[in-house]
């Protein structure tokens, strides 16, 4: 008797486990396209959807803003709606604000991030990007009242106003400053000119753009360094195939003129260089 109840136990168990793999396979077999999807190149993905998605603040002049119609622009936008053109898609931005880009590019809000964003040791070891096509120096920025601040090193215990995941705060804190968190360039200007920051680092390029925009603007900039930040296109890791597509459509802008013709636009003068 005992052994009888033994055998049909093992049956049933065994008949169990069969069915449990027969509608795994089942499920799997049932879900094709998702699998597929997922081990797809991203660079496929995007000429499949017609689109691809590009990450930018939209609040960070000259390279991505809105003018005084309300539309998107800016020399970021510009080139990225190129590059989607030359890739054969259609450009979709999507605004973020600066501290949030890298999370929005890890959830696939988006497929890339054009908004100035620098090439440095640490974001390669965890995102792709682009040949640089920006080359800006970092700037020290300060109130025009302020004369006890007249190089980097004079940042030491003072208040810096920076984005938290900014190459920017890196160097600001590199020479001793306290950071103080901002969500952008304007804002950072906005709490030097109220005096509850005492500097900021940034883009040399948005600086001389703010003052050509606003002269009167009671800022300054002290100090910069010598060597430039340099600026990519930022994509998630292993994607060789969008890289390339990006890099060839920029290398070809520079080659057509179609590059430099933005750049004097926005800068008058060739800012890969």
């Amino acid at each position: 008797m005992k052994k009888s109840f033994i055998i049909i136990a093992f049956s049933i168990l065994v008949a169990l486990v069969l069915s449990a793999c027969g509608k795994a396979e089942n499920q799997a077999a049932s879900q094709p396209g998702k699998q597929a999807d997922e081990s797809r190149d991203m660079l496929e993905q995007i000429k499949s959807s017609g689109t691809i998605k590009i990450g930018t603040e939209g609040t960070f002049a000259p390279f991505s803003y809105h003018d005084s119609s309300g539309k998107l622009t800016g020399f970021d936008v510009e080139i990225a709606e190129e590059v989607a053109k030359r890739v054969g898609v259609k450009p979709e931005f999507i605004e973020t604000q600066w501290d949030g880009m890298f999370a929005g590019l890890d959830s696939k809000r988006f497929d890339i991030i054009a908004n100035n964003v620098g090439i440095t040791p640490d974001r390669q070891k965890k995102y792709d990007f682009s040949e640089p096509y920006i080359m800006s120096k970092p700037f020290l920025i300060v109130h025009k009242d302020n004369n006890t601040i007249k190089s980097f090193e004079d940042l030491k215990g003072k208040k810096s106003a920076q984005t938290l995941t900014s190459n920017y705060k890196d160097i600001a804190a590199s020479y001793g400053a306290e950071i103080v968190g901002v969500e952008g360039f304007n804002q950072s200007i906005d709490l030097l000119l109220s005096k509850r920051a005492d500097a900021a680092v940034n883009d040399g390029l948005s600086y001389l753009d703010f003052k050509k925009q606003k002269p009167d603007a009671p800022v300054k900039s002290v100090a910069e360094l010598d060597e430039p930040a340099k600026m990519g296109v930022m994509m998630r890791k292993g994607n060789k195939e969008l890289v390339e597509a990006v890099n060839k459509a920029l290398s070809d802008m520079m080659k057509d003129g179609k590059y430099l013709s933005i750049s004097q636009k926005y800068f008058g003068k060739d800012v890969s260089k």
